[in-house]
Formats: structure tokens, C-alpha cells, sequence
């Protein structure tokens, strides 16, 4: 490969921020000072010693100090970028997405890097019309939705990861991300949550009307797609992979009535049967869940990500002080198109919300375009 074995580039240390256990230092604020800035002081007990990546974030999960704050923000199309690669091999060849993800961690120190790329490789594998772009995200073509007619769900067969489609392609890009690097950054695989998949397979539209039309052919598609999953974590668990990430995006369509009845506990089976494989598992479900948060918490995912409607004091509350959480910059508003210091300054409030036992991230994904200004600020930030 193409990219040299090595440490991360730089050995300044932040702060240990400690868990929620412990007692914060009571901090008196000078006239200067802001009162947000003396609660994220109140978290930084004395110096110790260096962690890497993936020391740094299996540390927050268990609840131990940690030398710094944990860096860990989606980067997609952004890491494609900063490596040259455009977007349509990313998507479609595992070299391709490693380097780009190897050279976008080590250049702005995140701890981690990630097999994420788009929502449509299950789909893709399980025989659903992918439209695929030279520069863009491949998409998933709806109006030819696989489970269009709801009794091929039947005839449905789970795809082999093991075979040579894009489930497969993802497996490989874990393999070699632990090759590489995962001795200094945590590897982090990616599934579809039950109602984003059941979206893809059957059509968003449909899938919201079935709930209250044919709320039995909902259950069975999801039994299906949590199947379909655990297969899938598990084969990116075999190959190295500590952190399954979860994408669920859909779920933040529905209320919490539907939530609770049909997506929780689909999501409360995948979560504990990749852990019970040997993974951690990060839930993220984008959009609005203000409504969902206390079932979110109640899953036992050792990492939680919120977008950006949801203030990081309302998941905080709701999911209690030894939940994980992660977020929330607004992607857009403030990552891409905001300034280092009003970048600095709402990672400050998010700090703040979430208590200590908080992951440095944006709601979502780093934007392709976001200046690199922009994302050194995050690092920064989790330096201390």
C-alpha cells in the first residue's frame, strides 16, 4: 500500500477528562472567564500518560480516564477528498476507501477510521437497482425498490458477505484497516439499522405507510434485515473490526409509538447480538429524535451519536450520565460554513451539555468542502 506504518503525527497531550464517576473539581471563575469554560475545566483531573486512537476511545467506552477528549467525526466524501479519490471509487473499491480513510485520520488525528460509505451495499447485494456516479454516493433507485411488491419478501435470500459484491468489498476494507492501522486507531465496521434497511429494500413511502397498513409484513421485513446485519457485523467483526456502527436514519421519521412497538426492539437485537459477537456498537440515527432519545438510551449501545436538533442536554438527561454520547455540530451551519472559533465555541457548549463522558464529533458527516481550518478546530479542541 501506499502510505507509511507509524504513530500518530503528533505527541501533544490534552487534559484526562474523567468518567462521570468521579467529582468535578470545583472551579472558581475569574470576572474574564465564561461559566462554560469553567465546567469543561472541572473535567481535566492531572496529565497521564499518552494514549493512541484506539486505546483513547476503548477507554471512554469503559469508563476510564482518558488523556484527551475522543475524536471521532463521519468523514465520507471529505476523506475522499483530501486523499484524491474520487467518490465513485471510494464507494466501490475497499483500497481505495483505506488509504483515504488512513490519510484523513493521521492528517487531523482522529482516533478512529471506518468502513462507512453509503446505505446501499446491502441492498445492492440482496439484488435492488444502485445507481452509481463517478464523483457522488451511489443511491438506491425507489421507484424500482426491490420489495416493491411486499410478497418478494418471501423469495428473499440473505447474501453471502463472503461472496464478491459490495458486503463483501466491505469486509475486505476491515480486514486491511487492521492490518494497516488497528494496533493505533480503533476500526470501526457499519451496518444499516432495521428501519433504514427495510426503507431501502421497500421504498421510504411504502414502508411508513405499512406501518399502520400491514404492520405484520413490517415485523417480518425487519426480522429479515437484522438477520441480513448480524451476518454482516459479523463478518467485519471476524476480520478486526472493535466498533460496529449502526445507521438507522429512518427511525427519526417515525414517532415514538411506532419507535417503541417496531424499531426498538429490532435495534435492542442487532445491537446485542453484535456484542454478543465482540464488538461495541455506535447507534446513529441523524435527524430529529428529540422524541426517541429515552428509547435510544435504553438500548445499552456503548456510543450514541445525536445530530444537531437534538441538544446534547436533552440526550443527556434522558439517557442518564454513563451513556456515551457523541455530536452534535450542525454539519452545514457550523462545520462547513462556520469559523474555527464558532467551531471552537460550540464544541465547547456541546462539552458542556454532554458531561465527561463526550465524543468530539459533528451531528453527522464533515461535509465535503469544509475547510481544513475548519476541521483542525476539532482537533484542537479535543487536544485541550
Amino acid at each position: 500500500m501506499g502510505w507509511a506504518k507509524g504513530s500518530p503525527g503528533t505527541d501533544e497531550h490534552g487534559l484526562t477528562r474523567t468518567d462521570t464517576d468521579r467529582p468535578a473539581r470545583v472551579v472558581r471563575a475569574r470576572p474574564c472567564q465564561s461559566v462554560s469554560s469553567v465546567f469543561v475545566r472541572a473535567f481535566r483531573p492531572a496529565r497521564s500518560s499518552y494514549m493512541n486512537g484506539r486505546e483513547r476511545i476503548l477507554a471512554m467506552f469503559d469508563g476510564k480516564p482518558v488523556d484527551r477528549l475522543p475524536l471521532m467525526p463521519i468523514t465520507m466524501m471529505f476523506a475522499g477528498d483530501q486523499a484524491g479519490t474520487r467518490y465513485g471509487e471510494y464507494a466501490r473499491d475497499y483500497r481505495a476507501l483505506v488509504r483515504a480513510q488512513i490519510h484523513t485520520a493521521r492528517k487531523f488525528d482522529f482516533d478512529y477510521v471506518s468502513c462507512i460509505s453509503d446505505p446501499a451495499r446491502e441492498a445492492a447485494d440482496c439484488g435492488a437497482v444502485i445507481r452509481y456516479f463517478e464523483d457522488q454516493p451511489p443511491a438506491i433507485d425507489e421507484a424500482q425498490a426491490l420489495l416493491l411488491e411486499k410478497g418478494n419478501l418471501r423469495s428473499l435470500k440473505i447474501p453471502d458477505v463472503h461472496g464478491n459484491g459490495r458486503m463483501h468489498d466491505r469486509v475486505r476494507a476491515a480486514e486491511l484497516f487492521h492490518q494497516e492501522i488497528g494496533g493505533e486507531k480503533l476500526v470501526e465496521g457499519w451496518v444499516e439499522g432495521p428501519c433504514a434497511e427495510g426503507a431501502d429494500l421497500r421504498g421510504i413511502n411504502n414502508l411508513m405507510l405499512d406501518f399502520f397498513d400491514d404492520p405484520g409484513f413490517v415485523r417480518d421485513l425487519f426480522a429479515f434485515v437484522v438477520e441480513m446485519e448480524l451476518a454482516f457485523g459479523r463478518a467485519q467483526i471476524d476480520v478486526g473490526c472493535e466498533l460496529i456502527g449502526i445507521g438507522d436514519a429512518a427511525a427519526s421519521l417515525v414517532g415514538p409509538a411506532i419507535y417503541e412497538e417496531f424499531v426498538w426492539p429490532c435495534e435492542k437485537q442487532l445491537i446485542e447480538g453484535l456484542q454478543k459477537a465482540g464488538a461495541r456498537v455506535r447507534l446513529h440515527i441523524c435527524g430529529n429524535t428529540n422524541g426517541l432519545v429515552g428509547g435510544m438510551g435504553r438500548l445499552g449501545c456503548e456510543m450514541v451519536d445525536l445530530d444537531y436538533p437534538v441538544p446534547l442536554a436533552v440526550g443527556r438527561a434522558a439517557m442518564g450520565p454513563r451513556q456515551v454520547l457523541a455530536g452534535n455540530l450542525d454539519p452545514v451551519r457550523i462545520v462547513r460554513n462556520g469559523t474555527p472559533a464558532l467551531i471552537t465555541e460550540e464544541l465547547k457548549q456541546c462539552h458542556t451539555e454532554a458531561g465527561a463522558r463526550y465524543i468530539a464529533a459533528a451531528g453527522c458527516e464533515i461535509p465535503r468542502g469544509t475547510p481544513e481550518e475548519n476541521v483542525l478546530a476539532f482537533r484542537e479542541y479535543a487536544k485541550g
